[in-house]
């Protein structure tokens, strides 16, 4: 994983809008052609379902500590109502906004990481995450359930 940083490709010549020479890195679409010409269509889905069960864990668990948790309807603030009043009513929305991200994050990041170290592994050309389930087993056997949330 030290190599996150390697450009596969050369950076190609070009012209800003002052007209002056600079090197320009590949975009989307050269990337994508470099990596099915290496790995093949697959290569280009690389990490897609751990970080689809991640989004889809991160929804439910928001939605479950919403439900847990429900934010007590709070009047509508007027303009006369005080500064403390609608302070309160901020303080209190935006701390129950931040219970809800950090459940869904400590719950999705494990698969979060997986996808990462699943497409991160293309650079270093090595095999070992190969699916959701392997990459959980040899995770915890070698790092142990902190390496989940390197």
């Amino acid at each position: 994983l030290p190599k996150v940083g390697h450009e596969p490709l050369p950076p190609t010549v070009g012209r800003n809008v002052l007209g002056r020479r600079v090197l320009y890195l590949p975009g989307f679409f050269t990337y994508a052609r470099h990596i099915v010409e290496v790995d093949g269509k697959k290569g280009l889905f690389r990490g897609l379902t751990p970080r689809l069960v991640s989004s889809t864990l991160s929804t439910i668990t928001r939605g479950s500590v919403k439900k847990a948790f429900p934010l007590e309807d709070m009047e509508h603030v007027s303009n006369k109502d005080d500064v403390k009043t609608s302070l309160r009513k901020v303080v209190k929305e935006t701390s129950h906004e931040m219970m809800m991200q950090c459940a869904s994050r400590v719950v999705s990041h494990p698969l979060h990481v997986i996808s990462m170290r699943c497409m991160v592994q293309f650079v270093g050309r090595e095999v070992k995450y190969s699916g959701v389930f392997s990459a959980i087993g040899r995770i915890l056997k070698e790092e142990g359930i902190l390496g989940f949330f390197v």
